[in-house]
């Protein structure tokens, strides 16, 4: 089976591209940073070094196409920014919303017709962009961002549900990542990327089989 997965180089990314490839799947990873990238690629993954927050997709979609079909996508590449909103620039603004929300709608759909017979996209999602879980100052419009991709999950779902494609987020609560150090720098998390790796591992390729359109709280601590 064929998996593409963004946000590969560091943390959950990282650790889900080696589980999948340690489970015998074809990877195709892709993230800004070539270096982390290389490390996979000795592994067996096939890397592409690519920015998301680009309009042109065309270089991932060239790649898939010698690739095949792929079985399964997993939207996990994600900004973010901790500042009081008096301090957000609007680069700071559409940087987020490039990455997080804009950059899943248009990767999904250049691969629409790449995409095989029961093909499941998830996306990664953050437990502050469900309704009603604590919020946090400085994350306002991250957690809006994370909020837009539940809410695409949920709208994907619904105008592709009489195809045999399956859409569902998983929205991540405290993982011991680079990420949550730059949101939480004194946090210790009880959960490692690799744990969390596992876990979407398992959703991805068994679990989420019982799932579409369904935004799921995996969280075992907040922040």
């Amino acid at each position: 089976m064929k998996v593409v997965i963004t946000g590969a180089s560091r943390g959950i990314g990282f650790e889900m591209v080696k589980q999948f490839l340690s489970n015998g799947f074809q990877v195709i990873a892709i993230s800004r940073n070539e270096d982390k990238l290389l490390e996979l690629e000795q592994l067996g993954a096939k890397i592409i070094p690519f920015d998301l927050t680009v309009n042109d997709f065309s270089l991932i979609i060239n790649v898939v196409k010698s690739f095949g079909q792929i079985d399964i996508l997993i939207n996990n590449a994600g900004a973010l920014v901790n500042k009081p909103l008096s301090k957000m620039t609007n680069e700071d603004i559409n940087y987020l919303y490039s990455v997080n929300v804009f950059s899943i709608i248009k990767l999904i759909r250049d691969l629409l017709v790449h995409f095989s017979n029961n093909a499941h996209i998830v996306n990664i999602s953050s437990v502050g962009g469900v309704q009603g879980s604590v919020k946090f100052s400085g994350l306002s419009t991250y957690s809006s961002s994370k909020g837009a991709v539940n809410i695409l999950t949920e709208c994907f779902a619904e105008e592709f549900k009489n195809s045999s494609l399956r859409f569902n987020a998983l929205a991540l609560g405290s993982v011991q990542t680079e990420m949550l150090n730059e949101a939480f720098p004194d946090y210790q998390a009880s959960t490692t990327a690799v744990e969390m790796a596992q876990y979407i591992y398992r959703f991805a390729t068994q679990d989420g089989k019982l799932y579409n359109g369904k935004i799921l709280t995996v969280s075992s601590s907040t922040p």
